[in-house]
């Protein structure tokens, strides 16, 4: 791995419109690109909005998703990475030309090159199916990506996998924090009169920001996920009013120790930037305990309880994710 300068960016999406989220992502990117970041990182389904696809009906969907990497979407943020000489990651609603659909993080790089990851745990609608593989490559930066989509990071068989098959950076797009969850202590909605009053009393939406609704429940597992696994990771989240929830931004950046490198609690869209020091994971505390695996002894891990559900099944029946 090579020394990078990455951006995480949070920004508040319109619902279904596409044009106005470009907008977003395009002023963001010429951003980064003055302060020289080599690589920026767009949270989850970004260009067409996230929590409005519970409602659409499968044709609206259709209408919605586009194709990748042919689709206008990809090829405008293909366009972009040439012109910037960056890798520019965001999300979408894919459309297969079987008309099956996936929540889909797509990443594309200077050089031509073009990856994406279809969130395995996806739940938002049941007319989008869950993706079966893990995404890990090189890009022309000299470092190795991976990507887990939200909830695909919760789930810490995921992380320990991409970081396995290679990955020294982990990209984690997200739409969370402001969830209605059923834990006592983390998560819970967020009034949305305090984001609509966020310019006359920042102090109160930032309190909520950086609460149990969002920065102190991320801070509980996020950055095991890097430290375990001797991951860089950027996470890259939506803020403010994602259909009728508040989605609580806190874009960051961790090192493979898991330590904050940057990040911000703005309520507002907003960007973070920081070097990535390589040196840092010669011998890190995540890379040293992967030598210290003992494979032989984790067949359980490949076998079912007899409690695991489809995450959409499990949405849609109105029970605890």
């Amino acid at each position: 791995m090579k020394d990078i300068r990455v951006a995480s960016v949070q920004f508040e999406h319109a619902d279904g419109d596409k044009q106005v989220n470009f907008s977003r992502i395009e002023h963001f990117v010429t951003l980064a690109a003055q302060q020289g970041a080599q690589l920026i990182a767009f949270p989850e389904c970004c260009i067409t909005g996230y929590w409005h696809l519970r409602r659409r009906s499968r044709e609206e969907l259709l209408q919605l998703a586009e194709t990748v990497p042919d689709g206008p979407s990809s090829q405008r943020l293909m366009q972009l990475a040439r012109t910037h000489n960056m890798t520019i990651a965001a999300g979408l609603v894919e459309r297969t030309a079987d008309g099956t659909m996936f929540n889909t993080y797509v990443v594309a790089m200077p050089d031509g090159r073009f990856e994406k990851h279809r969130k395995i745990h996806c739940f938002v609608s049941e007319h989008l199916s869950s993706g079966d593989q893990y995404t890990v490559f090189d890009t022309p930066h000299g470092c190795k990506l991976g990507i887990l989509i939200c909830y695909d990071n919760n789930i810490g068989e995921n992380a320990r996998i991409t970081a396995l098959k290679g990955a020294e950076i982990l990209l984690a797009p997200h739409q969370t924090g402001g969830c209605k969850s059923p834990s006592p202590c983390c998560m819970g909605l967020v009034d949305p009169a305090l984001w609509h009053n966020r310019k006359n009393d920042p102090a109160s939406i930032e309190a909520e920001f950086k609460g149990p609704k969002g920065r102190q429940w991320l801070m509980t597992w996020l950055p095991a996920r890097a430290h375990d696994n001797g991951l860089f990771l950027i996470f890259a989240n939506g803020v403010g009013t994602d259909d009728n929830e508040i989605r609580t931004g806190n874009a960051m950046i961790l090192d493979c120790y898991g330590r904050t490198l940057a990040e911000t609690w703005k309520a507002d869209d907003d960007m973070v930037v920081a070097d990535l020091n390589a040196a840092l994971r010669e011998n890190c505390t995540g890379v040293r305990w992967r030598r210290s695996r003992r494979p032989e002894l984790y067949t359980p891990l490949t076998q079912r309880t007899g409690v695991e559900r489809d995450t959409r099944t499990v949405r849609f029946e109105g029970l605890d994710l």
